[in-house]
Parts: C-alpha cells; structure tokens; sequence
C-alpha cells in the first residue's frame, strides 16, 4: 500500500524518467524528460533483441496490472499482520525483511551507491514510505476497518499531485484544483458520516498517512529523474535497514507475539509483496506500456481493496464506502487528464 500506496500521480512524476532510463534519452528537442518527445516503450527490435518483438505492450500491462493488485491488498495483509503483532514490530519487521529483499536484489544487480548529494532525498522518500505510511496506517487499522481506510487513503494520488504541484513550482489548471478539492471534500463527509460527525483517532493516523506518503512519492518522483523508481525505494529501504533492525528487536521484545497463519502470511506480504514485488513491477510496467494506460489502471484500486475487505476479512461495506471511493476516483479521473 503502500504506498499503494502507490499513488497516481507520484507514478506520473517517477515514471517519465524510469522510461527514459529503460528506452534512452529523450531526443534532442530541448525538452525534459516529461516532455512529449520522451520515448514511452521500447525500441523497434532488431536482430539482436528478439526478446523485445514479444509484445512488450502486453507485458507491460500484465506488470502494471500486478502492481495495482500488490497495493490493493495491503491493508487486508496488514490486518492479518496484527493478528500476530503489535504495529510497531510488524512494521519493524517489515521494513527490515523488505530492505534485505531490496538489499540483495542491488547486490545482485551491481547496482552502484548512489551519489552524496542524493541521499537526503532518499531520506524523505525512506520517511515517508518505508517508515511514515506503514506505521500510521497501521496504528489507524487498530480501530478503522481496511475498506474506511480505502476510501480516506483513496484521496492518496490527488495529495501527491497538490505535494508536487508545490514542490516542483507547476501551476495546474483550474479544472485540476476544482476536482482535487472537490475528492478533499468527499472523503472529509465520508470521515465525518462515518464517525458520527467528529474526527477519531484512526482517522486523525489516516490523514497524518497522506501528508507523509504524498511528500515521499513526491521526492521519489524528483530521484526517479536520476535513476529507476525502483532503484530510488530500493536504497530508501536499505537505508531504513540500521534502524529497523534494532527497533524490530526492541518492539518483539516488548510487544507480545502470537504467530498463526494470517499473521505470518499478513507480514510477509506487506513486506515482500507491497513494499517491494509491488513498486518494483509497477515501475516496470508504467515503463513499458506508458503513463496513461497505467494511471487509468491504478483507478481501480480501492475498489479492489473494498473487495479484498469484503471477501479476506469478512467486513460488510456501508453503502457510502463504494459511493465514496467511486466519487474519488471521478475526480482522480479528472485531475489526470486536466492541463497545466
């Protein structure tokens, strides 16, 4: 979830330059790597790429798909999590077997250290990310059901794009801030209807969520101008790694633990297949098929965690929940194809 977290609009930031990683540099019309001349798949194939003759747009897709699905199951997986442990040692342990996942897989790749320069960027990416959005969401899923946190979390793609709106100096259109207001103030009446018209404490943990994930998309994004996406989370979660490791250890000793088979699966979920299998195929995907064909697929991903609520936990959906997240998406919908 992250992080399903991901975000829409984080994506369109990140992707435009992992596509020009995989494809190439854009071409030569003084343009940034966003502009419309940037390469969205791969090059004509020759004799010596058979591999690539293969329809990369359907693979492409088929990576995307798997992305949104990985997101869309992390709050059921994170309440399974906390059938065995208290939040702090499941995020703990989460991040820490994510950042041996991620260590290996940069290890195995020869990826090279990043620059100097480049590591407080990836400090607020490992903040928000790997840190910040699991431990608030999953203090929040203590006492909010996974589809109420769909629908506020929901709101996650418009608050990235208002985060790099500021960040990076943009000025969106009209129409663009109507339907980012507009989304605000649906999952604000849907907070609000649900919790008897005040504010509770998961709610409170929920958008706390959406601020600190919304500022660490937006400075992936910047980093993924530099390097992969994937390679960006990458070293944000093994820079977490020496604090995780001792903070696993502190919280399992102080938290108790007790292990069954949602427990165990919840984890290693969150932590292989969210935080890591989940952004490394999006990144992929968004670069093989591009980022419009991609961001209309993450539309449906609350949906899909609405229904992983109903059919992995059993929750019964108040029929404001899909009205909601339907509600959200429209203006996501919007947002995605308004000018600057």
């Amino acid at each position: 979830m992250r992080t399903k977290d991901s975000a829409t609009a984080t994506s369109t930031i990140a992707v435009s330059a992992t596509e020009q990683t995989v494809t190439g540099p854009p071409a030569a019309t003084g343009q940034g790597p966003t502009g419309p001349n940037t390469p969205t798949g791969p090059a004509t194939p020759g004799p010596t790429a058979p591999a690539l003759a293969t329809d990369p747009v359907g693979r492409g897709t088929l990576l995307a798909v798997l992305g949104v699905v990985s997101f869309s199951l992390t709050f059921p997986s994170t309440v399974w999590g906390l059938e065995s442990f208290g939040p702090w040692s499941l995020v703990a342990v989460r991040s820490t077997l994510a950042a041996l996942i991620a260590g290996a897989f940069l290890l195995g790749g020869r990826v090279p250290v990043p620059e100097r320069r480049h590591w407080a960027g990836l400090a607020v990416v490992a903040g928000g990310v790997v840190v910040g959005f699991p431990l608030l969401t999953t203090l929040a899923l203590q006492t909010s059901t996974t589809s109420h946190a769909a629908v506020v979390v929901g709101l996650l793609p418009l608050t990235t794009a208002t985060f790099a709106a500021l960040r990076t100096g943009r000025r969106p259109s009209r129409t663009f801030w109507f339907a980012a207001v507009s989304g605000a103030v649906v999952v604000i009446a849907f907070t609000l209807q649900q919790s008897g018209g005040a504010v509770s404490r998961g709610d409170l943990y929920l958008f706390g969520a959406l601020l600190v994930c919304a500022a660490g998309y937006t400075e992936g994004g910047r980093l993924a101008r530099l390097m992969p996406g994937w390679q960006v989370i990458g070293w944000a979660l093994v820079l977490c790694l020496p604090l995780m490791v001792p903070a696993a250890a502190v919280a399992l000793a102080v938290e108790p633990v007790h292990l069954t088979a949602h427990g165990v699966i919840g984890l290693v979920w969150v932590a292989a297949g969210s935080t890591f299998f989940g952004l490394y195929v999006w990144y992929r995907g968004m670069a093989s098929i591009g980022i419009p064909k991609a961001s209309q697929l993450q539309l449906a991903q609350p949906l899909l965690t609405l229904f992983w609520s109903v059919f992995l936990l059993g929750e019964t959906l108040p029929l404001a929940a899909p009205l909601a997240a339907v509600a959200v998406l429209v203006c996501i919908a919007v947002t995605q194809r308004a000018k600057s």
